[in-house]
């Protein structure tokens, strides 16, 4: 189980939107890479980065504040927002990125997802974000009619080393994981699956160090941790605790 602290960049500055709405953004920190270091300082060995700005513009919009993060910790960094082609999916693990995200684009051109895959084996990771169990794209500003686990079983066969499956309707509002959601689109497909939208409190550690959730590969944190809702060394303890033998 891993515990993904997560960076929300818009216009330069860490954020969390409230329901992926922009004009809802609280400003956290205004140096995200100074912020990379206070997580790697906590003891994190993965961060998440969402480039919010290039979600809805189609392109990297952020990559200077992504680039300072890169430089500033040893820490596995997942980046996802904007990057919609084999040359930006390319540039960026080059410079360091471990994994890619791929959202919009894995609707709009599953085949690129493939693409990137068989030249990027291990290092290509499928965005889901839903709103009622049906995927948004487009920095969830557009709806469609496609079924959360329908996007996730195209890739089945395609090497997509994670999926990150977002609830929108949870996004921001520490209403805690939409477990249920999640576990059965864990179920469903062979591709390990990270929890993301609504973590709020170590009552949701608790929760997938449990059993059932052996299946998920981890969840991402950001307002609670930013608002001190959770205790990151405590939950990474719990983390660890789990893993020991009995």
């Amino acid at each position: 189980m891993i515990l993904f602290p997560a960076i929300d960049l818009k216009d330069g500055a860490c954020v969390r939107l409230k329901l992926g709405d922009m004009a809802e953004a609280t400003v956290y920190n205004d140096d995200p890479a100074a912020q990379a270091r206070a997580f790697a300082d906590m003891g994190f060995d993965w961060l998440h980065v969402v480039d919010l700005n290039g979600a809805f513009e189609g392109r990297s919009v952020n990559g200077t504040a992504v680039e300072a993060i890169l430089a500033a910790t040893e820490m596995k960094v997942e980046l996802g927002g904007g990057i919609r082609d084999l040359a930006g999916i390319e540039s960026w693990l080059a410079k360091g990125v471990t994994r890619v995200i791929l959202g919009t684009v894995a609707v709009r051109n599953p085949d690129l997802v493939r693409q990137a895959c068989a030249r990027f084996p291990g290092r290509i990771v499928v965005g889901i974000d839903a709103r009622s169990g049906k995927v948004a794209v487009e920095g969830w500003a557009e709806a469609s009619e496609l079924a959360a686990v329908d996007l996730a079983k195209k890739f089945e066969d395609a090497g997509v080393a994670a999926i990150v499956y977002t609830d929108i309707d949870r996004d921001g509002i520490l209403k805690g994981i939409n477990f249920e959601a999640t576990l059965q689109l864990a179920h469903a497909v062979s591709i390990p699956v990270i929890a993301s939208g609504g973590l709020a409190s170590i009552a949701d550690i608790e929760r997938l160090i449990q059993p059932d959730c052996a299946i998920l590969e981890g969840a991402i944190s950001g307002r609670a941790i930013y608002d001190g809702r959770l205790d990151p060394r405590a939950a990474l303890a719990l983390i660890a605790q789990s893993r020991e033998p009995a």
